[in-house]
């Protein structure tokens, strides 16, 4: 069943098109892991799913109601862990958890025994009255998705959950994804780091430039990647025409990529290494290390996007 269906789904800002006439579809109980570089068009499309923003054209179908129309009743079925906190700075963690389950229509009984709950659930229930203001990153980051999840939503909206935290708080997070997957809710997920979404996500949809370019099972995705053949060369002093010369003299290599004196080749043919090796010694450049490159999700994520997951790692975390 689609829990989640978009077609044509489009967003401007004055002259600027943010999202352009996007369709995907998500299934119920999965997980859904969204993926592109800054500036895709992520945030923009989540917002729109949530009623953050007004979608510009096109229709948008959530859990069997209109996500347009209907986003006031759709808005108690979903959970929203946005990437800044959203909470209040001079309340304590449990405060904050109550205000947030009372916004739900909870009453004060079940929202005070929820609160407990999930305070002890993220290792915060020794936190007492001191302000959130006074919480380390990983703690507010998982005081925030504790807020997003008071109400026991049936779809969760977590946007970069794991962005500039300790490793633990991120495992602990993690663990909790998992969890709440196994336990059936359906979660929409965006993230740059490339194994959360390879150890998390049933399904990967990619948005480059305000267009989905590609969407497909984890599985699906790496075995297309690995019908690519890549071999890498580290070598000293190669002349920047190499990876020219390579593409002449071996047909089969559709392309080169020759970067800080590493040249790296890719075919859809198998590639036998003996060959370039006597192609770099017949021009007198040695090499220090060859191997075969298994293509992963990142490989595919590159591809795709054409943005280097550390770049944009750095880019990300340098906000934060």
């Amino acid at each position: 069943m689609h829990i989640i269906e978009a077609h044509n789904l489009t967003k401007n800002f004055g002259d600027f098109q943010a999202v352009k006439g996007i369709d995907f579809f998500v299934e119920q109980g999965e997980v859904f892991g969204f993926l592109g570089p800054n500036g895709a068009g992520k945030t923009t499309t989540i917002n729109m799913l949530t009623g953050l923003a007004r979608p510009s054209g096109g229709t948008l179908s959530i859990a069997g109601m209109d996500g347009i129309k209907d986003i006031k009743k759709v808005q108690g079925l979903i959970g929203i862990v946005p990437d800044e906190s959203n909470l209040y700075d001079d309340l304590s963690g449990f405060d904050n958890l109550v205000f947030c389950a009372s916004l739900y229509g909870m009453r004060k009984q079940r929202r005070e025994k929820r609160a407990r709950e999930l305070l002890a659930q993220f290792s915060l229930d020794d936190t007492g009255e001191r302000p959130f203001k006074a919480f380390s990153k990983g703690m507010k980051r998982k005081l925030t998705i504790a807020a997003g999840i008071i109400h026991e939503p049936e779809i969760l909206f977590l946007d970069e959950p794991t962005t500039g935290i300790d490793v633990e708080s991120a495992r602990q997070i993690r663990h909790l994804i998992a969890s709440l997957h196994a336990g059936g809710t359906t979660i929409f997920l965006t993230t740059h780091y490339i194994e959360d979404a390879e150890r998390l996500c049933d399904r990967i949809g990619f948005i480059v430039g305000g267009n989905i370019v590609n969407v497909s099972t984890v599985q699906d995705l790496i075995r297309e990647a690995q019908k690519e053949h890549v071999l890498q060369f580290s070598v000293d002093d190669a002349p920047i025409t190499l990876n020219t010369d390579l593409l002449d003299a071996f047909p089969a290599v559709s392309n080169a990529v020759q970067s800080n004196h590493t040249i790296t080749l890719h075919s859809k043919e198998s590639l036998e290494l003996m060959p370039f090796m006597e192609f770099f010694d017949s021009r007198q450049i040695k090499v220090r290390e060859a191997r075969l490159v298994h293509p992963s999700l990142e490989d595919v994520f590159v591809k795709v996007t054409g943005i280097e997951l550390a770049r944009l790692k750095k880019e990300k975390e340098g906000k934060k």
